[in-house]
């Protein structure tokens, strides 16, 4: 089974020997690989639309794999029994959405004894790390790839761990002091990312000076505007811009 890039690097992060969740899992493609390669013992495939549901549930069984791979009809967690999973990815969906999903199973205990999460937001991956904040989550690496013109970040997270050294306090204190005689704001780590701040690949550049350029453009729109509220807005703007420039310089 030949995966895409985006899902090999989930693969990558899966712990050996876990049982892993993949929720929103379509056809099963991360499931199947994950047993096929023994990166997982066990596997749970949640899938709340039918269609998708029902290639999955086949997938499973063309591959023989019944017995290892449970396919299962839920929305988000709902799928999912507290300390079932060990690992826990969701990914292909707005990081808002990929909080809310996370937000309501901690709520009902579903990340009871989950010690990796494995998320792929499509937008809004400043959300995401914020809800990982909140909530005790560290995140102890991050991926950025492009396939097929599009662009994904992949965020790997656990539970802080202070006597192993796992705290989000030292993680965003040492990514602030990658800015040098400057650190980098909080803000700008969250936006940017803790990890890939300090990594500055070059599809991590591309990403951000097209986010300059996206940003200056909606800044001259505003500009044209005479309301209260757009000089609120340009003031967050311009702001934004300097702190991604000042990154990129």
């Amino acid at each position: 089974m030949k995966l895409s890039r985006r899902l090999s690097l989930l693969l990558e992060q899966i712990p050996a020997g876990a049982t892993v969740a993949d929720i929103g899992s379509d056809h099963a493609l991360l499931p199947l690989a994950a047993v096929q390669t023994r990166r997982a013992e066990r596997a749970i495939a949640g899938e709340v639309n039918p269609g998708p549901f029902r290639a999955a549930q086949k997938a499973v069984q063309d591959a023989g794999l019944g017995d290892l791979i449970s396919v299962r009809r839920g929305d988000g967690l709902a799928v999912l029994q507290p300390g079932e999973a060990d690992c826990i990815t969701i990914a292909g969906m707005g990081g808002s959405l990929i909080a809310a999903i996370l937000q309501r199973g901690a709520e009902q205990g579903k990340l009871t004894g989950v010690r990796r999460l494995l998320l792929q937001p499509n937008v809004g991956e400043d959300i995401l790390r914020r809800w990982l904040l909140a909530n005790g989550w560290v995140l102890t690496a991050e991926g950025l790839l492009e396939e097929d013109g599009k662009r994904y970040e992949v965020l790997t997270a656990e539970p802080e761990d202070p006597e192993a050294g796992r705290t989000n306090d030292a993680l965003y204190a040492n990514a602030a002091e990658a800015g040098g005689a400057k650190p980098y704001s909080m803000e700008t780590l969250l936006l940017m990312g803790p990890w890939l701040i300090r990594q500055r690949g070059p599809v991590f550049v591309d990403k951000w000076e097209d986010e300059i350029r996206k940003l200056e453009r909606i800044f001259h729109s505003l500009s044209k505007s005479e309301l209260e509220s757009a000089d609120e807005k340009r003031t967050e703007f311009e702001s934004r811009l300097r702190e991604i420039r000042e990154v990129l310089s």
